[in-house]
């Protein structure tokens, strides 16, 4: 990949960013909208209304800016050659694990989605913890780059 010019890295790194914070944002919201939802009587107003929520938070926002993430994140390592170092590897299984999580919100959302929920509140109570250890994570090996 040829080397980004004039502020375009600055841009890219900016967008990255942005992109990781909106992602989070909604990784740590969508297991809260499950964790009430467990409450609600399936095809109640309530359950209804927590489908469409969870629906649009994961369409609008948490895979758009997933997506964003990964994109913007690949353009910065190219530009900066680091796929030989080895923090950059821990970064990014955890940044793979976060993806497989993301996977597991969308999954339980569209058991949510068919009234066919097979988890308790406590579940997605621990499952809420998970996005916020691995991007403790992850902004420890960017910044501290430890190894």
């Amino acid at each position: 990949m040829a080397g980004f010019l004039g502020d375009t890295y600055l841009w890219v790194k900016a967008l990255h960013i942005i992109s990781v914070i909106a992602w989070m944002a909604g990784m740590l919201y969508l297991p809260r909208l499950y964790i009430y939802h467990c409450a609600a009587e399936p095809g109640s107003v309530q359950s209804e209304t927590f489908k469409i929520m969870e629906r649009r938070l994961l369409r609008a926002i948490i895979n758009p800016a997933m997506i964003a993430a990964w994109v913007l994140g690949l353009m910065l390592i190219a530009h900066l050659d680091l796929w030989a170092e080895p923090w950059l590897h821990g970064k990014f299984a955890l940044a793979l694990a976060m993806t497989a999580i993301h996977g597991g919100f969308a999954r339980w959302r569209r058991h949510f989605a068919d009234d066919a929920n097979r988890h308790t509140a406590r579940f997605y109570r621990i499952m809420n913890e998970v996005p916020t250890v691995l991007m403790i994570g992850i902004v420890i090996l960017v910044v501290v780059r430890p190894f």
